[in-house]
């Protein structure tokens, strides 16, 4: 069981399995260990190694899967579709993979890139919060997000609605930089809401996705989306957050992974400040104004 194409590179061999779309972050991620360290393991010894040979029915459809991927399209014909999508693409090897990801438990092997790469080469600070934010949200990210931008700061968000959308409209209204990170493929805009500002950043700015093309916004796709947006930065800021949301899970995420946590405390009546209220409570960074995340970042 081999790709079609035995002359291609690590690198290549990497973005051909990305692009297929039937590959987990985390064979991915065993692909990439085993292939430097030998790049000519067969893809048939991977997926042994990776699957415990008592599941001999996962390793099957695992096979099964990429065999057929390998017939539908080759490597050629699917970089020549990114190169004319305008997309660029980002692996664990290049030397511009941000330091953040490289020092995770979970790095993105393969990320798709749409906009201004070099955003990346920019201090980065994520700001995450509540789908359906309540003035006090609003009214906060209006007051801080002027502030951030003006110091150079790339604001990073997962392009979702509320605050995530605020977070890169606003960005770009005071003329700064923003990242979104996506759970879909570039060519798919979720919520639909927001495909005008994603054209935009896509554009202007950058959006980015560990995700192929055609890759529908599955569900189980927003939490690893969120380990991206956590590492990439060198803190995560949180608005506002109720007790299970996934504003809480990318906190948490930053946490285990030793990044700073800010959070803005909020009314302790209010279910959207239960989240953030709890986090510092727990030890986060309790910030008021701009002013506090900033000097925050200068102690980094």
């Amino acid at each position: 069981m081999e790709m079609n194409r035995e002359d291609l590179t690590v690198r290549d061999k990497l973005i051909y399995h990305a692009m297929t779309g039937v590959c987990t972050p985390n064979f991915m991620k065993h692909l990439y260990l085993s292939w430097t360290k030998d790049p000519f393991y067969s893809i048939e010894e991977i997926v042994n190694s990776c699957v415990p040979m008592s599941n001999e029915t996962k390793q099957q459809k695992l096979k099964m899967a990429l065999e057929t991927a390998y017939r539908k399209m080759s490597f050629e014909e699917l970089n020549e579709l990114y190169r004319i999508k305008d997309i660029q693409i980002l692996t664990i090897l290049d030397n511009s993979y941000p330091e953040g990801w490289l020092n995770s438990y979970l790095p993105p092997v393969v990320v798709f890139c749409a906009g201004n790469i070099r955003l990346l080469e920019q201090p980065c600070l994520s700001v995450v919060g509540s789908r359906s934010p309540t003035p006090y949200g609003k009214a906060v990210l209006n007051e801080m997000i002027p502030p951030l931008v003006a110091e150079g700061i790339t604001l990073v968000s997962g392009l979702a609605k509320g605050i995530d959308q605020m977070v890169h409209s606003s960005s770009i209204a005071n003329g700064g930089a923003t990242i979104g990170i996506i759970g879909s493929g570039l060519d798919v805009t979720y919520p639909r809401e927001n495909a005008a500002l994603q054209r935009q950043m896509m554009a202007e700015q950058l959006v980015m996705s560990e995700y192929p093309l055609g890759s529908k916004p599955e569900r189980f796709h927003f939490p690893m989306r969120n380990r991206l947006i956590a590492n990439l930065s060198l803190a995560t800021l949180v608005i506002e957050a109720t007790e299970s949301s996934g504003s809480l899970i990318t906190a948490n995420l930053a946490l285990q992974e030793n990044r700073d946590v800010y959070a803005v405390p909020g009314n302790i009546t209010s279910r959207l400040s239960v989240g953030t209220n709890q986090l510092i409570k727990a030890g986060a960074a309790c910030v008021l104004s701009a002013t506090d995340v900033l000097e925050e970042m200068k102690t980094q």
